[in-house]
Formats: structure tokens, C-alpha cells, sequence
């Protein structure tokens, strides 16, 4: 059997993407892990997490 072929030289960017590809994937496995045998799907949110909005100041 053969290996597949890699890239030898990856960039910065596609270095960062594969973490964040295989940071999610370790995220879905801990939750199949955490809610089998649930009936319910996992739900992951891929988003970057925002900011919190600051609350209103109190009116005077």
C-alpha cells in the first residue's frame, strides 16, 4: 500500500486551517462521545465567538 502524497511546503494559512479543521473534528467526537446514545444530533457552532455586547448604561 501506498502513502498518500503530502504537501511538502504548507503555507501559514493552510497550516491554521488544518488545526481548526481537526480542533472541530475532536469537538464532534467529544460530543458523540458525551450524548451517545441520545437520539438528539450533535450541535456544534463553528462560529467565532463574539463579542459580548455591553450593557446599556443606566439612564440618569
Amino acid at each position: 500500500m501506498t502513502k498518500p502524497a503530502t504537501q511538502k511546503h504548507q503555507t501559514p494559512a493552510s497550516r491554521e486551517q488544518q488545526r481548526k479543521d481537526e480542533l472541530i473534528e475532536r469537538e464532534l467526537d467529544e460530543g458523540l462521545k458525551e450524548t451517545f446514545p441520545a437520539s438528539d444530533p450533535v450541535a456544534v457552532d463553528t462560529h467565532a465567538p463574539r463579542k459580548p455586547t455591553p450593557e446599556p448604561k443606566p439612564a440618569k
